[in-house]
């Protein structure tokens, strides 16, 4: 199975792409636009991914300028613009997801680190469990709640998927005491955690709340790492709109130091799994 397309991935890596073209061309981005007749704000566009495509002529004009005539490389670039305008499934659900969506990253992501202190990760959540979770927040309509289920029950296919993404979670031990939904829909939601985290490619590391204070005592965070070199890694934060992305390299690197420090306060991920299932059958026995 092909994995699906981020444009917004594209975008970046044709940007980088033709800026490192133009740093080999020795021309500075005043040289370049100046050559190429445009206005400055136009190539920052481009090089910046904040143009929602390139033109082919324009891409055209840029490897002219750039030197780059190898038919290879040409045509390669081609590709990639052109793949900038390719949607997955997740283009159904964009006014679920906003314009910069998670998912768009999610599906080329080759590793996610996730720290979560209140729910269970979106990824790893049952149906019942995310409409109970939407049920309580903002969304009161029964056909906005059930597009939104829906859309966060197919991005979990990144999972089971042939090359399927590395998920790599810690997870406080205080969304699992959270009664989202009473406690058929908690317990159906814990034997699911415990099912996934069997998986390969999947582990869970539980935060215990003995475990006092730790590195993470922040906001949830998420961090995306890709497969190809010029795809920087990202954060990305939920926020109560659409949430927030870094990709400065500072940032990145500040959660990710927060993402190891954390692991060495968490419990093994067979540790946690016996925590996990001493929780489950304490909520069965109630």
């Amino acid at each position: 199975m092909q994995r699906p397309h981020s444009p917004t991935l594209r975008r970046r890596r044709l940007s980088a792409e033709l800026k490192r073209a133009r740093s080999e061309a020795k021309l500075t981005s005043t040289q370049a636009a100046k050559a190429l007749g445009w206005a400055a704000g136009k190539l920052s566009q481009v090089e910046n991914a904040e143009t929602q495509k390139v033109k082919a002529d324009d891409l055209g004009k840029m490897m002219d300028l750039y030197k780059i005539h190898d038919p290879a490389r040409r045509e390669a670039l081609h590709a990639l613009a052109q793949d900038a305008k390719v949607r997955g499934w997740w283009s159904k659900y964009r006014e679920v997801f906003g314009p910069q969506s998670l998912p768009d990253f999610e599906a080329e992501a080759s590793t996610i680190r996730t720290f979560e202190s209140s729910v269970i990760p979106g990824l790893l959540q049952t149906p019942a469990y995310t409409t109970a979770l939407m049920q309580q927040g903002r969304y009161t309509d029964v056909e906005a709640i059930e597009r939104r289920v829906n859309a966060r029950m197919e991005r979990r296919q990144i999972l089971t998927q042939v090359n399927p993404v590395r998920l790599r979670v810690i997870l406080d031990e205080a969304a699992l005491h959270r009664m989202i939904g009473g406690r058929e829909v908690m317990a159906e939601q814990i034997r699911h955690l415990l099912h996934m985290a069997k998986f390969p490619n999947v582990d869970v590391q539980l935060l215990p709340l003995a475990a006092g204070s730790h590195a993470a005592l922040v906001s949830p965070f998420t961090i995306l790492e890709f497969p190809e070199p010029f795809d920087l890694p990202l954060v990305f934060i939920d926020t109560a709109t659409y949430g927030l992305f870094l990709e400065e390299p500072e940032e990145v690197e500040a959660h990710s130091v927060t993402f190891s420090d954390t692991q060495g306060s968490a419990l093994s991920t067979a540790q946690s799994a016996r925590f996990i299932s001493d929780i489950l059958r304490s909520l069965e026995s109630e």
